[in-house]
């Protein structure tokens, strides 16, 4: 009895031909409505979800990929043509303004310096002369008038004398003395007009020695111009930091030949921001003082706090070297990008490099 219950058992769970396997019972129908309204729920809670994160979370927000670390980069050149003598400074150095940099041989500049100082040695000892020779030719006008004075005296006497001559009879004076008071007359009157001349030319004399003390003094001063200038030259073989940075791109070495504007190395300031260029399609709403948010390549997990500073007054094509020629007939529509300067809200970290020319990712929130 047992191995025949057991021989049926088997037979009803393993199924005959005669009889197939009963099929499982259907689930209810309210079970099935359940989890479609549950489905539903879920679906819209995403929809609404997504909605809100749109709205919240990208709708307000410009981003861009096209974006810059930027900086004022100071380029260093010589003044003065020369060898340079020393470099003291090495790549990537840390510099502060009036640091020295480089010093070009100054021993042609001395020479010149000393040349010059003698030149105004010189100018100045022909001003002193010029000064002198207008107080010897006063000293002559002096002289020259005195003897204008005692001219006039002594032709006043040898007048008054003829004249008492001609008032007496002719026989009270001899022919020969009458002929001398007239001789002495007319000599006295020639002695004055000399004496006259004299002093004119003496006068004149002192006209030209003022002038001389003219030029003498514009010659100083030009021999004043060119110390000056000596010792500028001199002082410029000695090229130093204008402002505070790094030596960066240095293509200079002791003993090059260096000439006037040749760019020898170039100093990147601390003070850097950051240059986007958004497209001008998401500048509807963009305004200067906005918040930024800023993620630097090279420094994945830092985020940094910036505002927008300015947005440039043209797009960046427009000031390319060679803008575009858009009244052509093949003219194709391009969204243009803009350039949009972003300063920093707080100082960069001391112990991070971020130089210009670093990629940045910057959010701002327009809305």
């Amino acid at each position: 009895m047992e191995q025949e219950k057991n021989h049926t058992e088997k037979a009803v769970s393993a199924g005959t031909p005669d009889m197939p396997p009963m099929p499982p019972p259907p689930p209810p129908k309210r079970g099935r409505k359940k989890k479609f309204i549950l489905a539903g729920i879920a679906g819209l809670g995403l929809l609404i979800f997504g909605v809100l994160y749109y709205f919240l979370f990208i709708a307000p927000y410009e981003s861009t990929d096209d974006a810059f670390i930027d900086g004022y980069i100071t380029m260093v050149s010589p003044r003065v043509p020369g060898q340079a003598l020393r470099l003291l400074v090495m790549d990537n150095q840390e510099v502060k303004a009036g640091d020295l940099l480089v010093e070009i041989d100054p021993r042609d500049y001395e020479a010149s310096l000393a040349q010059v100082q003698a030149d105004l040695a010189a100018a100045r000892s022909r001003s002193n002369e010029a000064q002198a020779q207008v107080k010897v030719s006063q000293a002559k006008v002096v002289q020259a008038q005195a003897a204008v004075v005692a001219a006039e005296a002594e032709a006043q006497r040898a007048t008054d004398d003829l004249k008492r001559y001609e008032s007496v009879e002719s026989r009270a004076v001899s022919k020969s003395a009458f002929d001398l008071a007239q001789a002495q007359a007319r000599s006295a009157i020639a002695n004055l007009a000399s004496a006259r001349s004299q002093t004119n030319a003496a006068e004149a004399d002192v006209e030209l020695a003022k002038a001389g003390v003219g030029t003498a003094r514009a010659a100083v001063q030009q021999a004043e111009a060119r110390l000056r200038q000596a010792e500028l030259n001199l002082s410029y073989t000695k090229v130093i930091a204008p402002v505070d940075g790094r030596v960066t791109a240095r293509t200079v070495q002791a003993g090059n030949y260096v000439q006037p504007g040749q760019e020898l190395m170039a100093l990147v300031p601390e003070d850097v921001w950051v240059t986007a260029n958004f497209k001008e399609t998401q500048l509807t709403h963009m305004k200067p003082g906005e918040p930024v948010e800023l993620s630097v390549d090279a420094y994945p997990n830092l985020k940094l706090k910036g505002r927008v500073d300015s947005l440039q007054a043209g797009t960046g094509a427009r000031f390319s070297l060679l803008p575009p020629e858009n009244a052509v007939g093949n003219y194709v529509k391009v969204v243009q990008r803009v350039p949009v300067k972003i300063d920093f809200d707080e100082p960069l970290p001391a112990d991070l490099d971020i130089a210009p020319g670093m990629s940045v990712e910057p959010e701002v929130k327009v809305k």
